[in-house]
C-alpha cells in the first residue's frame, strides 16, 4: 500500500468513524429517553437503563453503518476534493479507476467491520440487554435454549419459539397446587395470543392430570388458556429474526424447510444481512463520483445533507422491501438484494461518466 493510499483510507475512515460516532449519541440519547417508560417498573432503574442503552449500540452501529459510510465518505473525500487534493492527485496521471480501487480498500476494511458487529459482538450484548431488562421488570422469568420460562401463578409455561407478533411455537404448561405439587402437565403444538390480550388459543393441547394414584390422559384437542403473561412480554424472551446471527438464521431455515414450514422470513433476513454488509462498499464507492463532479466545492454541511438523503432512502426502500416480502409472498433472495443491486448500479453508472 503506497502512502497515498494510506493517506485517502485515513481520510475515508476517519470522517466515517466521526460521523459514526455522532449518529451513536444521537441514537443512544433518543433510546435511553425511549427507555424512561420503563423505569420504576419492577426494578428497573435509570442506571439500568443506560446499561440497556450501551448495550445496544453494537446493534446501532451495525444497523446505520451503510449510511455513515456513505456520509463519511462524502465527508473525507470531499474535504480534500475542496483542498485541491484530489485536483493535485488527478493532475499526477491517477485515474478514476485508481480512485475507486483505493476507496475499495476502505469500504472492504468497513465490511470487516459491520461482520465483526454483526456477527460476533452486536448479538449477544443485545441478548444481555433485552433478557437483563426482562429480569428486573418481571420476577420468575428465564431465558435459555431460544425459550422462555414464566411463572404466572400456578402456572409454569414454557414457550419454545416465536413465528410472528403473536404467534409461537410449542407451550409446555405446569399447573401446580397451591402446595407446589404438580397437578397436571400440558403440550401444545401451538399457541396463538388473543388480540387484547389475556387469552390464549392453543392447538394440539394435550394433557396428563395426575391423582393420587392414577394418571389421566386427553387427546389432542384445542384449548382456550386464560393468563396475565402477554404475547409482547415473551417476545422479549425469543429472537427476532433480523437480530440472529447469519449462522443461525442459516440453521432455522434448514430447519423449517425439513419440517415443511415456512421460511421466508428468515431466508430474507439472511440474505438481508449479507446484502446490507456488501452495500457498505458501494455506499463508500458512490462518494466518488459527487466529489469529483458537482459536490466538488461544496461544504461539509450540502455533502452531510446528500448523504442523508441516499441514506435514509436506502434504509426506507430496504424496509419497505422486508414488509412486502411477507405480507405480498414475494421471494425474499431477489428482494433482499434489491436496495444493494440498485445501490451497485447507481454507483457503477455513475463511475463510468465520472471525469
Amino acid at each position: 500500500m503506497s502512502i497515498l493510499d494510506r493517506y485517502i483510507v485515513r481520510a475515508i475512515l476517519g470522517a466515517v468513524l466521526l460521523v459514526m460516532l455522532v449518529l451513536l449519541v444521537l441514537g443512544a440519547l433518543f433510546m435511553f429517553i425511549d427507555q424512561q417508560d420503563d423505569v420504576g417498573t419492577g426494578h428497573y432503574t435509570t442506571l439500568a437503563a443506560f446499561g440497556y442503552t450501551l448495550l445496544n449500540l453494537p446493534q446501532l452501529a451495525y444497523e446505520l453503518l451503510p449510511i455513515t459510510a456513505l456520509i463519511g465518505s462524502l465527508l473525507g473525500l470531499g474535504s480534500l476534493a475542496r483542498g485541491s487534493e484530489l485536483t493535485v492527485v488527478r493532475a499526477t496521471g491517477v485515474s478514476v479507476a485508481r480512485l475507486a480501487g483505493i476507496a475499495l480498500l476502505a469500504g472492504l476494511l468497513l465490511m470487516l467491520l459491520a461482520i465483526l458487529l454483526g456477527e460476533f459482538l452486536a448479538p449477544p450484548l443485545q441478548q444481555a440487554a433485552r433478557a437483563h431488562k426482562a429480569f428486573s421488570k418481571l420476577n420468575g422469568v428465564s431465558f435459555g435454549g431460544g425459550g422462555a420460562w414464566v411463572r404466572d401463578g400456578d402456572l409454569i409455561l414454557n414457550i419454545a419459539g416465536q413465528s410472528s407478533q403473536r404467534q409461537f411455537g410449542s407451550m409446555q404448561l405446569f399447573e401446580l397446587s397451591p402446595q407446589h405439587r404438580l397437578l397436571a402437565l400440558g403440550h401444545a403444538q401451538r399457541a396463538v395470543a388473543g388480540a387484547r390480550g389475556g387469552t390464549w388459543s392453543l392447538s394440539g393441547y394435550t394433557e396428563s392430570r395426575f391423582a393420587d394414584d392414577s394418571v389421566t390422559t386427553s387427546p389432542p384437542a384445542p384449548r382456550l388458556l386464560t393468563s396475565n403473561v402477554s404475547a409482547g412480554f415473551l417476545g422479549l424472551a425469543v429472537e427476532d429474526p433480523k437480530q440472529l446471527t447469519s449462522r443461525a438464521l442459516w440453521r432455522l431455515i434448514n430447519y423449517y424447510r425439513a419440517n415443511a414450514l415456512d421460511a421466508r422470513e428468515y431466508v430474507f433476513a439472511f440474505w438481508s444481512r449479507i446484502a446490507r454488509t456488501v452495500a457498505v462498499v458501494f455506499s463508500v464507492l458512490l462518494a466518488i463520483p459527487f466529489v469529483l463532479g458537482s459536490m466538488r466545492s461544496a461544504g461539509a454541511g450540502a455533502r452531510m445533507l446528500l448523504g442523508m438523503i441516499l441514506g435514509i432512502g436506502f434504509f426506507l426502500l430496504q424496509r419497505l422491501i422486508e414488509s412486502g416480502t411477507v405480507v405480498f409472498n414475494l421471494d425474499p433472495v431477489l428482494l433482499a438484494w434489491f436496495p444493494t443491486t440498485l445501490l451497485a448500479l447507481v454507483t457503477i453508472t455513475l463511475l463510468a461518466h465520472a471525469r
